[in-house]
């Protein structure tokens, strides 16, 4: 019986890796927060830090940063997330006296609540809190999922694929939207490369794109509360967010770091939705002038506009490449104000 079960799951486990790879999936990291408090213990008080939202993570080549900044950056990026409280979490470290490269999304900037800010704190909390059980669980996950296929933690778990049975909604029900599927290589360091199916013209690069506008459009307030107290709340929690975020800054800066925001491409619809709920002359704008603090906007340089976003919010692995290597001196010239 023990040799029967052996060979069953032998059998079962070698079928489900073959039809994964078969639906695209490869051996790559999960990003997990473990990952994240383990890059976070490689930072140095002089280190060069790369936050924000998952354009930092596709968008900025660590190869070319360490090229052209001399140092090479730890990768702080996170899917789906606030910058803030990572910025916080920084400035909260009287250690920290490096520099920070921030990339900013206006509007998951400002959220005032919900997964962007949890995701954020998320990590923060296990780098705080890492037992020893979790870092050694964490090494056996690597090995792992450096090699099989179907470790996915968001795609190919049972609770995930339940969800793509195709069962209609109560009327009424309040869902989110999906998810992006797994559409990138991560390494131990966080480099991020879009895989060259993603970049290119089909169902999963169109299952990505066409998810992005129900994911960055605002759900409607809650019908349970006031409007007006709705729009209170709102107001109240972006205008703390704002005077938090100067004195995150000013913290760094006290103890002879810098930080640097930067609006990374982003083309397309998503593009038009952005530039509509969040304008330029907008919270990009006062931010910058309430830190004082240097930006860099994608648009005002030629050599850094010439990127299309394959599913609008990401460039490519090439291009992520060449757009870095581009970035580099106008990050210099802002790091040297």
């Amino acid at each position: 019986m023990a040799l029967a079960a052996t060979l069953l799951t032998l059998v079962a486990t070698v079928a489900w890796e073959v039809a994964c790879r078969r639906a695209g999936y490869e051996p790559t990291l999960n990003d997990t927060s473990d990952l994240w408090a383990q890059r976070r213990s490689a930072v140095r008080p002089d280190s060069t830090v790369i936050i924000g939202d998952s354009r930092a993570l596709f968008d900025l080549d660590l190869d070319e940063m360490e090229k052209g900044l001399g140092a090479r950056p730890v990768q702080l990026g996170l899917v789906g997330s606030c910058a803030y409280p990572v910025l916080d979490h920084l400035a909260s470290d009287p250690a920290f006296r490096g520099t920070v490269v921030c990339s900013l999304v206006p509007a998951m900037f400002l959220v005032p609540a919900g997964p962007p800010l949890e995701n954020s704190y998320r990590a923060i909390r296990r780098y705080e809190n890492w037992t020893w059980a979790q870092r050694s669980g964490h090494h056996l996950g690597m090995f792992l999922e450096e090699r099989v296929a179907f470790m996915k933690q968001d795609d190919l778990t049972l609770a995930a694929l339940l969800k793509r049975l195709p069962i209609a909604n109560r009327p009424g029900a309040r869902v989110g939207p999906r998810l992006p599927p797994y559409f990138s290589t991560l390494d131990r360091e966080r480099r991020t490369l879009m895989w060259d199916v993603a970049a290119a013209p089909g169902p999963l690069q169109d299952r990505v794109k066409f998810g992005w506008i129900p994911l960055f459009t605002p759900p409607p307030p809650p019908p349970y509360v006031p409007q007006e107290a709705f729009l209170n709340f709102i107001h109240t929690a972006i205008e703390k967010r704002f005077k938090d975020a100067v004195i995150a800054v000013e913290k760094i800066r006290s103890r002879g770091g810098k930080v640097v925001f930067v609006r990374l491409p982003v083309t397309g619809p998503l593009k038009e939705l952005e530039d509509k709920a969040t304008p330029r002359a907008g919270p990009w704008t006062r931010l910058l002038q309430e830190t004082r603090a240097p930006g860099i906007y994608f648009e005002d340089y030629p050599e850094l506009n010439a990127f299309t976003c394959p599913e609008w919010s990401h460039l490519s692995g090439p291009d992520s490449v060449e757009f870095t290597r581009r970035l580099i001196p106008h990050l210099k010239t802002a790091l040297a104000q």
